[in-house]
């Protein structure tokens, strides 16, 4: 049996560590029982989740005060900054447990952070990064802009065709026993001057966009939050609480 629920949180402007730490209990907590379930085999057909003990699921939305967060395959030269430098920007720096290189956060910046067990959905992790990718890209349709895929990154991108190509949505997870943490970054109306100081995603020769950049006015990110929670609802067929 599968549990499609998946319960909504807006975390709102909440510092990175605090989230992180809010994040890892609930994973943590997610991955223990699912641990315990699969122990116990409680079932008399071989179905590994008895009908009274299913895995939750997570959707969290947030936004971050300034900071720069480095994953497992990064380089920390791709921060360009010493420590004071980042005290003059009013931001911090992080090395954490997620894939892909480093990247920016800050307000007017969608972050979300999917907390779910994919055995409830589907066990593709590439599948679960397109899909992801696929709900920004229909939000951005929604207010005329062209999101597209760029072959060999992740992330979603304007006019990856060609030299004009720009990122507008970085993505980076971890995943352990079918349950992810981390997500992704969808700039909205993010202050694009912070990525002047790293390598964005390892990335050195392709600039970073956002929605406000790109429409030339800034967006009702309230509005953006309920189309993308819609969809991402929709793709993955979950019923949202």
């Amino acid at each position: 049996m599968k549990n499609k629920q998946v319960t909504f949180q807006d975390w709102g402007l909440i510092d990175y560590k605090d989230a992180w730490d809010r994040q890892e209990a609930l994973f943590a907590e997610t991955v223990t029982l699912k641990t315990n379930i699969r122990n116990r085999k409680i079932t008399s057909e071989g179905d590994e989740y008895g009908q009274d003990e299913l895995t939750p699921n997570y959707l969290v939305f947030c936004e971050h005060p300034h900071v720069y967060t480095l994953g497992k395959s990064g380089k920390p030269e791709h921060l360009l900054l010493d420590e004071k430098g980042l005290k003059q920007k009013n931001a911090v720096y992080y090395p954490i447990n997620r894939g892909g290189d480093i990247t920016y956060h800050g307000p007017g910046q969608i972050v979300g952070y999917p907390i779910l067990d994919l055995d409830n959905f589907f066990t593709d992790i590439h599948l679960y990064l397109r899909t992801l990718e696929e709900a920004v890209i229909l939000t951005m349709a929604r207010y005329g802009l062209k999101g597209e895929r760029y072959p060999g990154y992740t992330g979603v991108w304007l006019d990856p065709d060609n030299e004009n190509a720009r990122k507008i949505c970085a993505l980076g997870v971890r995943c352990s026993r079918w349950v992810t943490m981390h997500g992704f970054a969808f700039n909205v109306n993010t202050n694009l001057d912070y990525f002047n100081n790293i390598v964005p995603c390892g990335i050195d020769d392709k600039a970073v966009t956002s929605m406000q950049k790109e429409l030339g006015k800034e967006v009702d990110i309230q509005d953006v939050k309920k189309t993308l929670k819609q969809h991402i609802s929709e793709l993955f067929h979950m019923e949202i609480l």
